[in-house]
């Protein structure tokens, strides 16, 4: 039966403000704490909005696919919609439905097969530019390959000068939304970084409508086979009444690709590079695997399948950094929670973060161990302990494209290169819209 309680517990609110600033100021380690001492559920204020924080895997169940048609998208997929639109992101109902049957085919198997040979010429474009010796910030390298994979993948051709507008104006938009900054933006203060967020937007907009006019005027003139580039299926995409997608939908959409299939699998390699060299032992195993998988050549698609403990340490990777590390959703009707009957119009919040590091579902939470993914091990593991990409019906479309790209990278380079942390730098996370190393990952390049 559900709890007679007035709310779940939590930390108390401060007037009007609620724990605005508290959740905001270091975000991972006031959740941690909270998770600690309320337990499964935690209820705080957001300048009066009721937020619950979720991170029990029955209960991620329950709002991702079990009642998922009783839940829309959350309150911060609207904070920004200057920048994300009604794309997959954050669209809902019959308009998601019908947004996602037209990008499935740009996800099939054989189009993520044309991706991987790009990954791969990138992979080995990245590969040429390092120097054995060199100091590297391993992240903006991992941005800058991943960017390059996407932009090619939606758009079939070099970018030049833009591929650098793009990067930087991404740049400035995720950090527009970390700390205290994300508090001003959201009540639509106008401080110079707000502006630059806008600048950053409008940068993006003129250059995503210039492709977006440059690929319909290729598919005008191609007289033969189609480009198969992600913005031509976009193009050529027909919904079962023949309607296709208008220049604002595919601009939403492709936008959305650019951050989260960019973003996310660069952040996937940079913490993955990180728990590697903190972790010498797991380095090891993976360079045994790829030396008894590829030898000395360099790894192809079909070498996927076989690649499983490259596969492990990006899973591991993913699970205690993930990219995506909160996803927000509201109700539309009663919902119970941890024995809470919880309002219709409730913000819930399933943390990522926390159910991945909860020592019920993964033993000694914080050691980096690719082991854990193993067969047996994830058939014990409770549904939705692990959800980097979501689940249910709105799981992640980009979820395979991701793990491809990722695999084939962090093969390539750890064929060439052990990575060593240079010493003295500090390491920690910045809780934006994703999971970002706040001052980056200097690296040392060694050959093998």
């Amino acid at each position: 039966m559900p709890s007679t309680a007035s709310r779940p517990p939590g930390p108390t609110n401060l007037p009007l403000i609620g724990n605005t600033f508290i959740a905001r100021s270091q975000p991972l380690a006031v959740l941690t704490r909270w998770a600690q001492r309320y337990g499964d559920i935690i209820h705080y204020q957001f300048f009066g909005n009721p937020i619950y924080i979720l991170s029990h895997p029955q209960d991620v169940e329950q709002v991702l696919l079990a009642k998922s048609s009783s839940f829309i998208k959350g309150m911060t997929a609207r904070a920004n919609p200057e920048i994300f639109g009604n794309g997959l992101l954050t669209s809902d109902g019959e308009f998601w439905r019908r947004q996602r049957r037209l990008a499935n085919p740009a996800f099939h198997r054989e189009s993520i097969l044309r991706y991987a040979e790009i990954t791969l010429e990138e992979a080995a474009g990245l590969l040429n530019r390092w120097q054995p010796g060199q100091i590297r910030d391993v992240h903006q390298d991992m941005m800058d390959v991943t960017l390059r994979v996407v932009l090619r993948s939606l758009f079939g051709t070099e970018l030049g000068s833009h591929a650098h507008t793009i990067a930087r104006s991404l740049d400035t938009i995720m950090r527009s939304a970390a700390g205290l900054q994300a508090i001003l933006s959201f009540l639509h203060v106008p401080t110079p970084a707000r502006h630059r967020y806008f600048q950053a937007v409008h940068q993006l907009d003129k250059i995503v409508y210039e492709l977006i006019a440059l690929g319909r005027q290729r598919l005008a003139q191609s007289s033969s086979s189609p480009q198969k580039d992600l913005l031509a299926m976009f193009l050529l995409a027909r919904d079962d009444d023949g309607a296709s997608m208008t220049d604002q939908q595919l601009r939403d959409e492709v936008i959305t690709l650019l951050l989260a299939g960019h973003e996310t699998t660069a952040l996937n390699l940079s913490w993955a590079w990180y728990l590697l060299a903190e972790n010498p032992a797991a380095e090891t195993q993976l360079h045994a695997e790829l030396h008894q998988l590829l030898g000395a050549r360099f790894p192809e698609p079909a070498d996927l399948p076989r690649l499983h403990y490259t596969d492990h340490v990006l899973r591991e990777a993913l699970r205690l950094y993930p990219p995506a590390w909160r996803i927000w959703r509201t109700t539309t009707e009663p919902f119970t929670a941890a024995n809470y009957l919880l309002p219709p119009g409730s913000n819930l919040v399933l943390c990522q973060w926390l159910t991945h590091r909860d020592p019920r579902w993964f033993p000694d939470p914080l050691r980096f161990a690719p082991d854990r993914w193993q067969e047996k091990s994830v058939a014990s593991l409770p549904r939705f302990a692990y959800f980097p990409f979501g689940g249910g019906p709105r799981v992640c479309i980009g979820a395979g494209f991701a793990m491809m790209e990722a695999t084939l990278l962090l093969a390539a380079v750890a064929q060439r290169f052990r990575l060593r942390l240079v010493p003295g730098q500090k390491i920690e996370p910045l809780a934006s819209i994703t999971l970002r190393p706040k001052h980056g990952i200097r690296v040392q390049l060694l050959p093998l």
